[in-house]
């Protein structure tokens, strides 16, 4: 049966907004109608390869994909990965940029002292342009 508020369409839901792991914000169970992002192992991804390498047949590496439930995009993919890396390059990788590495206390020590001696050259070199213009003057 079919609830009145979701017929609305613009009633709030109730468990607040998902996030991407299918779980709500609020802690309660995730929508069974979202889709879950599949997880491959690095051993499942090879052993597929190398069963895909083996077809001979025509048509088996369809019925192969069919039987996984998987895409060709992903063997591609995987394939891939595998020439580029090795079975290290099927490893799951964390997704979205890559953080920032942090400074070394030496870096940041020679942060400080560049930012030191910029301002110092500043001071030197406003005092020599204010020699050279009262000496262009003649004032004292």
């Amino acid at each position: 049966m079919i609830d009145e508020r979701s017929k609305a369409g613009s009633a709030p839901r109730a468990e607040g907004p998902e996030r991407s792991d299918g779980t709500t914000a609020r802690g309660a169970e995730p929508d069974p109608q979202v889709p879950v992002r599949r997880r491959f192992t690095a051993e499942y991804k090879a052993g597929i390869v190398a069963e895909a390498e083996r077809c001979r047949d025509a048509g088996a590496i369809g019925a192969l994909l069919r039987r996984e439930g998987l895409y060709s995009s992903h063997l591609a993919s995987w394939r891939a990965q595998l020439r580029r890396g090795g079975a290290q390059g099927l490893r799951a990788r964390r997704r979205g940029p890559a953080p920032k590495p942090k400074p070394s206390a030496r870096e940041v020590a020679l942060e400080r002292e560049n930012r030191r001696l910029q301002k110092r050259l500043a001071k030197a070199e406003l005092m020599t342009s204010k020699k050279k213009c009262t000496s262009c003057w003649g004032s004292p």
